[in-house]
């Protein structure tokens, strides 16, 4: 397990700032709308808040619960309390700051641990800590960024409105997107014993692979919604079922219980929707490859359909533009994919058996290696 620096400490803390200036920038958005006359607008964007801090609050709590099996249930209650006013991720930054900190400044030596713990304690329990925070970071991606950021191009595109706030808004979305992605495959990869660090460059290629066919799908989707929004509507809620479907397929254990296991399968299907998503840690070349086709030739039929469902529009500028800005991004994002892949990807994929070392379960052993939950499956 790789160990837990400054640097990751500084990310960390601007993880932080970063969560604090979102939910601000969101209020900030919805509250414009509303004192314009547009609640439908939003409505809509504090539903996407509503229902990922619902989700994440969910997800968070069964995992301290699932942590401190056996422990004090007195605390467990007041973690209950937190996270019923939604704000569980501030104990999980909390825990982060805390063992972050011990482990990037003060811990200097397996030493300074105590002899009833394994060594590396205190970086094993950061990493576990962080990669939980990322985890949860990507499901608000995908839960309220993602689509927060469809909706602020869709109004963009439609109204051809624009001020600061909206402006805003899109920064705050991209830069969400881009720290959840490149963080977790950074605390990821530290989670995992046989997994290379994560360099700025292969981390410049995945960001601009993430981005850019992000990017592509939401523009593409925005112009479907500009057609028809009840097109739209069959087409995503189409492409869940398709993710969730093959997530079921993939028989997942991420979670103790069925119901969090069914949970979390649905969320992973709304992930699919926008990105690809590898839950089982196998190598999934087929996958990826199809994953990606079959974006390619949607976002290709969507702009035949409006060649030839409405040739007017070929005139306006707009289209033109965000048909360039869509194809290039989609290029551009397949090469980032390729290169990432060819040449920084890692080629081993770590099984829960293989992490621990080959004395575990000996009779007499002193510490016994703990198996992360996230040992299970690696995102692509």
């Amino acid at each position: 397990m790789m160990k837990f620096t400054k640097q990751n400490f500084i990310f960390l803390v601007g993880g932080i700032i970063i969560y604090i200036v979102d939910i601000g920038v969101d209020f900030w958005v919805a509250s414009k709308y509303f004192c314009q006359g547009q609640y439908s607008w939003s409505i809509l964007i504090l539903c996407f808040r509503g229902l990922s801090s619902l989700i994440n609050q969910i997800f968070s709590y069964e995992w301290f619960k699932n942590d401190w099996e056996g422990t004090d249930t007195g605390k467990l209650k007041w973690i209950f309390l937190v996270h019923l006013f939604q704000c569980g991720i501030f104990i999980r930054y909390w825990f982060a700051l805390k063992y972050g900190c011990q482990a990037a400044f003060k811990q200097k030596s397996s030493g300074d641990t105590s002899e009833t713990e394994p060594p590396n304690f205190i970086q094993n329990q950061v990493v576990d800590v962080v990669t939980d925070i990322n985890m949860l970071r990507v499901f608000k991606t995908f839960l309220e960024t993602t689509p927060q950021l469809f909706v602020q191009i869709y109004i963009l595109m439609e109204h051809g409105k624009n001020d600061f706030c909206q402006y805003a808004a899109i920064i705050m979305s991209f830069c969400g997107i881009s720290f959840s992605t490149v963080d977790y495959q950074i605390s990821l990869r530290k989670s995992l014993p046989d997994k290379d660090e994560f360099h700025v460059l292969p981390g410049l290629m995945y960001l601009f692979y993430k981005l850019l066919t992000i990017t592509s799908w939401l523009l593409s989707i925005s112009l479907i919604t500009l057609l028809s929004v009840g097109s739209s509507a069959i087409l995503l809620t189409f492409l869940w079922i398709c993710g969730f479907t093959w997530t079921l397929k993939q028989h997942t254990t991420f979670c103790k219980s069925k119901k969090m296991e069914y949970l979390y399968r649905t969320v992973v299907g709304i992930i699919l929707i926008f990105t690809f998503f590898n839950v089982k840690g196998r190598k999934t070349k087929l996958c990826l490859s199809m994953y990606y086709a079959t974006h390619t030739v949607v976002t290709l039929g969507i702009l035949f359909v409006y060649l030839f469902w409405k040739p007017s529009i070929i005139k306006e500028i707009h289209f033109t533009v965000v048909s360039i800005l869509t194809i290039l991004s989609l290029v551009l994002g397949i090469i980032f994919l390729v290169v990432y892949y060819r040449c920084f990807h890692p080629t081993a994929y770590c099984r829960p058996q293989a992490c621990s070392d080959e004395g575990d379960g000996e009779v007499g052993q002193k510490y016994r290696v703990k198996i992360s939950r996230f040992q299970n499956f690696i995102m692509q």
